[in-house]
């Protein structure tokens, strides 16, 4: 055996020691155990004096708005109203040439008449020989009889036919007359007279000016007091220092995806001595609210399951979660100061702001640092 045999079969030897003993080593390490994201139920602080000193822009809009078109098409041979034309329910905005229509009823009724004369027979020939065939079946056969049936059934499903033909035609007839829906304003006129017509064509816009609505965009750390708001007060560019009273009509319960603000609709009447017209630019704020004169001078507001007191402190804390990626969040312990019970909750006098996240529910069984998953709830 050579020398440079001997040096290089133990090198062999201690690598496949060296492979084995680090795959040992390897197989003998615990895996790290995976952190379960716990999901929990939180809100934003509501400001609740931020709502009531804090004024949001909007756009007044009709409360109804509609693009008049005729459900049959033809010749326009009157349109009556211009824009800024006023019009009640029922007037008659527009008219396409009605003789087609007229024709068309005529001969379907027509029609319809000769079906129930029709009918007449045939149900008085099956009578008949029904009648033979109780007083002398050898005069006649059930054969007979069923063709006879057969024959007055026919003439009863013509005759239905038809009628549904004649309602279909005077219906188209009094199609011709374009009416208004509601009492409003024409602003809008798209087609002239003696045009062609064709159906679903928009001919005449109206909108509803007798009522105002206004929509405007409350952040998401006031909407919980959206419902809590008696009436507003808004006011227009167009009329400084004029105020005009209103109440909310809906609240929106889908943010925005890019504001993360809720839609909520406005209404006021319309002022005798002055008109508010559609796009009319304005700001709103709250006139009278449920809320008490202590929950806006304090402010923030929390539930009640969101305040908890550690065995080991004296004083009161909040869990916070501060937002990481996503819906999720990391858990921060923080003491408050608590003021007076509400109908939203406790009122914290110190140690939180408006807008940040706070835990609602299960507040004992969570810790310090841990990563949260926020729980979506209705209306978010």
């Amino acid at each position: 055996m050579s020398r440079a045999n001997v040096f290089r079969r133990p090198s062999l030897y201690a690598i496949l020691a060296i492979l084995v003993l680090s795959s040992l080593t390897g197989c003998g390490k615990p895996e790290p155990e995976r952190e379960i994201i716990r999901p929990v139920r939180a809100v934003k602080v509501s400001d609740m004096g931020g709502l009531q000193r804090r004024g949001f822009p909007g756009r007044a809009q009709a409360t109804q708005e509609i693009d008049l078109a005729f459900r049959v098409g033809g010749p326009l041979i009157t349109r009556p109203v211009d824009v800024g034309d006023m019009v009640e329910e029922g007037d008659v905005v527009a008219r396409i040439d009605p003789r087609d229509f007229e024709v068309n009823l005529r001969n379907t009724e027509a029609q319809l008449a000769e079906s129930q004369a029709a009918l007449e027979r045939a149900e008085s020939d099956f009578r008949r020989q029904r009648n033979i065939f109780k007083q002398d079946p050898g005069a006649t056969s059930q054969t007979a009889v069923d063709r006879a049936r057969e024959a007055r059934d026919r003439a009863v499903a013509n005759v239905d036919s038809l009628e549904a033909s004649v309602t279909t035609a005077r219906d188209q007839l009094d199609d011709t007359h374009l009416r208004a829906p509601f009492e409003g304003t024409v602003v809008a006129t798209y087609v002239e007279n003696f045009q062609n017509v064709r159906q679903k064509q928009p001919v005449v816009r109206i909108l509803d000016t007798s009522h105002i609505e206004m929509v405007v965009n409350i952040p998401e750390n006031m909407i919980s007091l959206a419902s809590l708001v008696k009436t507003v007060l808004l006011q227009y560019d167009a009329f400084p220092g004029r105020e005009f009273e209103g109440k909310i009509k809906e609240i929106g319960r889908e943010a925005t995806q890019t504001t993360r603000t809720f839609p909520v609709t406005l209404i006021m009447e319309q002022p005798e001595d002055i008109k508010i017209l559609p796009g009319m630019a304005g700001t709103v704020r709250v006139g009278k609210s449920e809320l008490s004169d202590v929950e806006l001078r304090r402010g923030l507001g929390v539930p009640v399951g969101a305040v908890f007191t550690p065995d080991t402190e004296t004083s009161s804390f909040v869990w916070i979660i501060e937002p990481t990626e996503g819906d999720q969040g990391v858990l921060v312990q923080r003491a408050v100061q608590t003021g007076e019970m509400t109908r939203l909750g406790v009122l914290i006098t110190d140690g939180l702001s408006a807008g940040e996240l706070v835990v609602t529910a299960g507040v004992h069984s969570v810790r310090e640092g841990q990563t949260v998953r926020i729980q979506k709830q209705a209306g978010e």
